[in-house]
């Protein structure tokens, strides 16, 4: 495992990305704080300063006037 851990905010949910060896790996993160890992392919040689980009490309239409938008939240 490289250690690589990040959250995102997709529309409102609480999406944690790691990486595990040379890949990424997806959990939605509950409000509880549990995960449950979610099926998301995100491209082995995606980086770190695209995943922002990627899961905006890959959920937009869940996007909400109050919600419009995907940001790292920085831990």
């Amino acid at each position: 495992m490289n250690g690589e851990r990040y959250l995102f905010n997709v529309f409102g949910q609480i999406v944690a990305i790691e990486r595990i060896e040379d890949r990424w790996i997806s959990y939605l993160k509950g409000a509880d704080g549990k995960r449950c890992r979610i099926q998301l392919a995100i491209p082995s040689d995606l980086s770190r300063g695209e995943l922002s980009q990627y899961l905006y490309d890959i959920y937009h239409e869940q996007a909400t006037p109050t919600n419009g938008d995907v940001f790292e939240i920085f831990q």
